[in-house]
């Protein structure tokens, strides 16, 4: 009795399951009443209630007849049959679940993969909010302003981030030296200084940077590209900061005064720079030879000395220069440009600080900086009319009337020879040593006699060859009071002929 009230239960509720299902899935009603009228071909339950009352008549005849164990072989098998159809139910009705779960996902993966497009440039975005403020690039909106200056930007962020120039606010500090940024970008960025971290390498050269738009700037140098023309002379420049400063030579804006003596600056920079003059603060120390700067820029020329470095060529003469400046200027011996004239007489110059000496011919200029004497400047040449010397050496007492002059003697103390020779490596302590010893490999003689034309590769010797010109001999022997034209025939002079005489007597 049991057993068939079981399985005639069962599918009542199977029956009502599908029944169910079959309502809230309208699209497969048809199919699955389908599968229901198959299944269903096992007994009722008033057909299993009179099968239950004829088992048990017949149970009482011959419990194990053939008869009967085949029977029971019929009714396990519908059994099994209504479980195995059950089964298959709840697979397919999974399986339907599953197709639908699956279509809605990937409906939406492809609703998020899906990209709009700016029909101006072309540029593609992933959500349409980012496609927005991009278009106001192009119209010029800017719907957010700052409610303290006016300013108005294109996106909320950028306000909230020029908010903090107002209230002072800076929110991200390095935990390493403790310095505070008002962006969390200008905090990584910086981080990179102690990491040594730059992710960002040039293709071209290989050269490496700590910052994305630094080698989007680098890369300019290779392709030549300058995208930001000036509207007024249209010079144009590879980064925008050049521009703006550009920019203030036409307007002669000069925001930035010195609160000191009140000098004004195009550039804030500039205006940084300046004020260590005051404070004499020098924060670029040479590691070489320990010469301090004020400006990095001066650092980095200096230290070219050490190394022979000149990265500057002259693509017309091939001459190599460590300053960028100087070469600027040597290419104007080419072109025979003089970008700069005189406002009184027209007279045009190709070096600005040989301006400033010309323009004092009209103007008569005379100051405390100034040698009423020679007209050289205060600081260095006054000293050589009154004699002073206000720079003592402490190792042996001498005195020099400049610092430079000091620090140059010291060396022969020390028998430091900073600056190399490029081609042999000889080594001197001057610059100016230096220098001419160059002239040497390279044969230049910029220094050409006025009445004769022959030319020299030294200043000095050139001033001693006028005087055979002249007959002027400044140079006279203590001794016989023979005179000369150059102190090293002077010394020549007094080691072949004194020397020898005082070497000779005293062997007699």
């Amino acid at each position: 009795f049991s057993h068939f009230s079981f399985v005639s239960f069962f599918n009542m509720s199977v029956f009502k399951s599908v029944e169910e299902l079959c309502s809230s899935q309208e699209g497969e009603q048809l199919g699955l009443k389908q599968e229901v009228e198959t299944f269903m071909e096992t007994p009722t339950y008033e057909e299993s209630s009179h099968s239950e009352q004829k088992l048990n008549s017949e149970q009482l005849l011959s419990h194990s007849s053939p008869e009967a164990e085949s029977r029971d072989h019929e009714e396990s098998h519908r059994v099994d049959s209504g479980y195995t159809g059950n089964t298959k139910l709840k697979k397919r009705r999974h399986h339907n679940e599953r197709v639908d779960n699956t279509l809605v996902s990937e409906s939406k993966t492809d609703t998020r993969k899906q990209s709009v497009q700016c029909d101006t440039c072309g540029k593609t975005f992933n959500f349409k909010s980012n496609l927005t403020t991009h278009l106001r690039d192009h119209t010029g909106e800017k719907p957010y302003p700052c409610s303290t200056c006016g300013k108005q930007f294109n996106q909320k962020s950028s306000l909230n981030t020029h908010v903090r120039i107002h209230t002072g606010e800076k929110p991200y500090p390095c935990n390493t030296c403790g310095k505070i940024f008002n962006q969390l970008a200008h905090l990584k960025t910086h981080t990179r200084i102690h990491t040594g971290e730059k992710p960002h390498c040039c293709t071209t050269c290989g050269k490496r940077f700590n910052e994305k738009s630094t080698l989007k700037t680098h890369i300019r140098v290779h392709t030549g590209e300058r995208p930001y023309p000036c509207s007024t002379c249209g010079k144009r420049f590879s980064q925008r900061m050049n521009l703006k400063k550009h920019v203030k030579i036409h307007t002669g804006e000069k925001p930035y005064p010195c609160s000191t003596c009140g000098k004004q600056f195009n550039q804030k920079s500039s205006l940084n720079t300046h004020v260590r003059i005051h404070t004499g603060e020098k924060p670029y120390p040479c590691n070489t030879c320990g010469k301090i700067f004020n400006q990095l820029a001066h650092l980095k020329t200096h230290t070219r000395i050490h190394t022979g470095e000149k990265p500057h060529c002259c693509t017309t003469c091939g001459k190599r220069f460590n300053e960028k400046s100087t070469l600027k200027t040597h290419i104007r011996v080419h072109t025979g440009e003089r970008p700069y004239p005189c406002s009184t007489c027209g007279k045009r110059f190709s070096q600005r600080m040989n301006l400033k000496k010309h323009v004092k011919i009209h103007t008569g200029f005379k100051s405390r900086c100034c040698c009423w004497t020679c007209r050289t400047k205060f600081c260095q040449f006054l000293k050589l009319h009154t004699g002073k010397k206000s720079h003592p050496c402490s190792t042996c007492g001498k005195e020099f009337i400049s610092k430079s002059a000091l620090e140059a003697h010291i060396r022969t103390h020390t028998g430091e020879k900073p600056y190399s020779c490029g081609i042999c490596g000889k080594r001197f302590s001057q610059k100016s040593v230096l220098k001419n010893h160059t002239r040497i490999h390279t044969g230049e003689k910029p220094y050409s006699c006025s009445t004769c034309k022959k030319t020299f590769g030294r200043k000095s010797t050139l001033r001693s060859h006028v005087r055979t010109h002249t007959g002027e001999k400044p140079y006279s022997c203590s001794t016989c009071g023979k005179k000369f034209n150059s102190s090293t025939h002077l010394r020549r002079h007094i080691r072949q002929i004194h020397t020898a005489s005082n070497i000779h007597a005293s062997k007699v």
